[in-house]
């Protein structure tokens, strides 16, 4: 039985972008769920998180930190196409990707995540997103301003309270101790993303883009999501009902099956 369903649906290769302090391990549940519906499945390791053994001073370039995605998408043979799902601060990195391999890319799906426009650099939207967050929303996370409090941030690390509280707060309580044992400080390179020659109309713009809102998010509110949409119009909007930010870990099995949807719809 199992078989016949799968030689009846399609078969695609999901390629997963984790977001801040986060890495590889944080889509174990939905990585399993596809699987176990016969799909292909790369979650990238992003450089200097998760199991990544570099320290924060080692991946001082944005390029450094994308490496691994990069040459991921270097080696896919030059008639593959994946489904290329960013999350949350994965969305530039997406994006990035889908600029440089425009035909290796069927769908970019963001995922409650960092959504660019090509006409402005990713930088714009790391501003927008800091300067339209209420003072004291990021509790007890931790900081650095290498360009001087008047800009964004240099890099992050998450709170264990703004985790519990925000990130983490429709989660069950097994993956926040998960969660807490395993993110690391990331970098935002902010001023490297400045760079008005990072995306364009003719590659990323042209790709097919898909946003999901995610809803009940305390990391980037929903106010931010609709912002982005609005502002930079992706082919399709879908949404998970109380998911919050994690929707990976809280709606595995729902968010499998959109994932399979879009990419069918695009393939």
């Amino acid at each position: 039985m199992q078989t016949q369903h799968m030689q009846q649906q399609q078969l695609h290769h999901f390629v997963f972008v984790h977001g801040s302090c986060h890495g590889a391990w944080c889509w174990f549940k939905l990585a399993a769920k596809l699987k176990g519906d016969g799909q292909r499945v790369t979650a990238i390791e992003l450089g200097g998180s998760g199991i990544d053994t570099r320290r924060l001073d080692e991946v001082r370039l944005v390029s450094e930190h994308l490496e691994p995605l990069m040459s991921f998408m270097e080696s896919l043979p030059a008639n593959e196409k994946v489904v290329l799902v960013g999350h949350s601060y994965g969305g530039i990195g997406t994006s990035l990707a889908m600029e440089r391999f425009p035909t290796k890319v069927s769908v970019g799906i963001f995922l409650s995540a960092y959504m660019p426009h090509h006409d402005s650099p990713p930088a714009v939207l790391i501003q927008e997103y800091f300067k339209r967050l209420p003072e004291g929303f990021a509790m007890d996370s931790e900081f650095t301003f290498e360009e001087g409090p008047e800009h964004p941030p240099s890099s992050v690390m998450f709170g264990t309270i703004f985790m519990k509280e925000k990130a983490y707060s429709n989660c069950q309580l097994e993956d926040l101790e998960l969660a807490m044992a395993l993110v690391k400080p990331s970098w935002l390179y902010a001023k490297e993303l400045g760079g008005e020659d990072l995306i364009s109309k003719e590659r990323y713009g042209s790709g097919k883009r898909v946003f999901i809102v995610c809803e009940g998010d305390n990391v980037l509110p929903e106010e931010i999501q609709k912002w982005m949409i609005s502002n930079y119009e992706p082919n399709e909007v879908r949404r998970i009902e109380e998911a919050g930010h994690m929707a990976m870990l809280t709606k595995p099995q729902q968010l499998s099956q959109l994932l399979q949807e879009i990419a069918a719809k695009y393939n």
